[in-house]
């Protein structure tokens, strides 16, 4: 299902819009906070350089909560990465406080960064394979057995791939024949090229997303600065 952003955006007061610089303020100086290494960097990061913006979300990504919510978080992400791993342990948090009310729903785009972790794109694309074998929710199920099932530095153990897509709901020889054939090999693909013409130099990278406007976080803040952003949205959104 496809959020309806381009409709939602023309109700947005100019007011939501204003405060969405302090807002963006806050995330900077939260993030100013944090370690330099709070993300997984493909390149050092240009101080004058900002990502553009995203492309909008629509029924070929990975929803997880309501498709409709007023805030929606795109999450750029490498399976082997620390940091993502803290950071979808934050998400999860968020999405247990905001999601069950359909407030915030969490988009997870695949941005394997293969220099620093070989086994990342094979692990992108075993979960395109589960979404596309047993839907969403199994893609869902799978991304946290990958992230709860590893040690904050340790790389994923790729044998265990097909058991996690057969506790997620994907029959198990439609899995393999779906990983070994390469399917899925230029949807991965893609989705790190579209990361990188939109300047993401590192993962996690996240953005908050409100109609059309989008607010960047960078790396993995802790659930607390996540928090106070999307209260302050919900705030000027009237609840």
């Amino acid at each position: 299902m496809e959020p309806n952003t381009s409709n939602s955006s023309l109700a947005i007061p100019i007011s939501i819009v204003l405060g969405f610089s302090l807002i963006a303020v806050a995330i900077y100086f939260s993030a100013g906070n944090q370690s330099l290494t709070e993300n997984t960097q493909i390149t050092p990061p240009a101080a004058e350089t900002a990502p553009t913006k995203i492309r909008t979300v629509d029924s070929s990504d990975n929803i997880r909560g309501n498709p409709n919510a007023p805030i929606v978080i795109v999450e750029y992400s490498d399976y082997d990465c620390p940091f993502c791993k803290r950071f979808h342990e934050t998400m999860n948090e968020v999405m247990d406080e905001y999601g069950v009310g359909g407030k915030v729903a969490w988009v997870y785009r695949q941005f394997p960064i293969s220099q620093l972790h070989p086994n990342a794109p094979k692990i992108s694309e075993a979960a395109y394979c589960v979404s596309e074998l047993a839907g969403n929710d199994a893609f869902w199920t799978f991304s946290d057995l990958i992230f709860s099932e590893r040690g904050i530095n340790d790389p994923t153990n790729i044998t265990k791939l097909a058991e996690f897509a057969k506790t997620a709901g994907a029959d198990t020889n439609a899995f393999n024949k779906c990983l070994e054939s390469g399917q899925m090999t230029d949807k991965v693909n893609e989705s790190y090229n579209e990361a990188v013409a939109a300047g993401i130099k590192g993962t996690p990278q996240s953005y908050i997303v409100v109609g059309n406007s989008q607010l960047p976080i960078e790396g993995a803040q802790p659930y607390s600065v996540i928090k106070q952003n999307i209260d302050q949205i919900l705030e000027q959104l009237g609840g």
